[in-house]
């Protein structure tokens, strides 16, 4: 059976993943709604395809913006078949190094941005009975580590919620794929990293962390072309799992946190178990 062409609706394709996203599913024949701030950062995408590429100026932490973007999304090709959740930015800094200001800046755009969009298109994805949602996070999504507590808690906050909407859309024949990229070639590092400011005392905790966010940009192992081309991929599959880790230093991760979170639960099961009433214990 061939392939059905998909309408794509991505957001943050001025660079890194979205970029990349929306030049893999030109290249499998879709056509796609590519979106950024700044829509003149977007003119090389439409010349590559200018019959099947539009553009539109989303600013995730603006409804109105929001709105209007998945309007002209309908009205330029009819339908919205994949939502890909890309757009936000990185964060390096201690918890107490972070102003409130900053932590929330940063989850308004990772998190409730996402879910904003999120919103915005479930019921097209519902009344047509097909579709998915991409939702970029990150290895940081499931492991952190010092200096990074705000990015990981807006990935973590993000997979918490897409894992319940998973079930919840799931009879209406609607998909969440949760992308899990480790370190790609992006500009995560570079520009598009915040940097809180310094406790010298914290030096000791996140000062490496700090130097490698600082030498990262341009050394880093994954290749976002191949990242790209490996979500089309899991799209295209028959039965596609709910979460894609992407890269060797993801895979590795992710599977080390996992055991040590079940040697903790397998460590103190019997105290954990202690706790219940006598009565729901028989």
């Amino acid at each position: 059976m061939a392939r059905q062409e998909r309408v794509w609706l991505i957001t943050g394709c001025s660079a890194g993943f979205g970029r990349h996203l929306a030049l893999a599913a030109l290249a499998a024949g879709d056509r796609v709604m590519a979106t950024a701030r700044d829509v003149g950062q977007l003119a090389d995408l439409v010349e590559s395809a200018p019959d099947r590429v539009r553009t539109a100026r989303l600013d995730v932490t603006d409804q109105a913006s929001v709105d209007s973007a998945v309007a002209a999304t309908l009205a330029a090709f009819g339908r919205i078949d994949v939502l890909v959740n890309n757009a936000g930015h990185g964060s390096v800094g201690a918890v107490e190094e972070l102003t409130m200001p900053e932590l929330r800046a940063l989850l308004d755009v990772m998190f409730f941005g996402a879910v904003a969009v999120t919103k915005a298109v479930l019921p097209h994805l519902r009344g047509q009975g097909a579709g998915a949602i991409v939702q970029m996070s990150s290895m940081g999504g499931q492991v952190t580590m010092p200096g990074f507590g705000a990015y990981c808690a807006a990935k973590f906050a993000l997979e918490g919620l897409s894992e319940a909407l998973a079930a919840e859309v799931a009879p209406f024949g609607v998909r969440v794929l949760i992308v899990e990229p480790g370190a790609f070639r992006t500009e995560f590092g570079g520009r598009r990293m915040h940097r809180s400011g310094v406790i010298e005392a914290y030096r000791v905790s996140t000062g490496m962390t700090r130097a490698a966010v600082d030498g990262m940009d341009g050394t880093q192992p994954g290749d976002p072309a191949k990242a790209a081309r490996a979500v089309v991929e899991v799209l295209d599959a028959a039965e596609p799992p709910l979460r894609l880790a992407l890269g060797h230093d993801a895979v590795e991760s992710i599977r080390a946190s996992q055991d040590r979170r079940r040697a903790d639960l397998d460590g103190w099961e019997k105290l954990s178990r202690s706790t219940d009433l006598e009565s729901s214990a028989s």
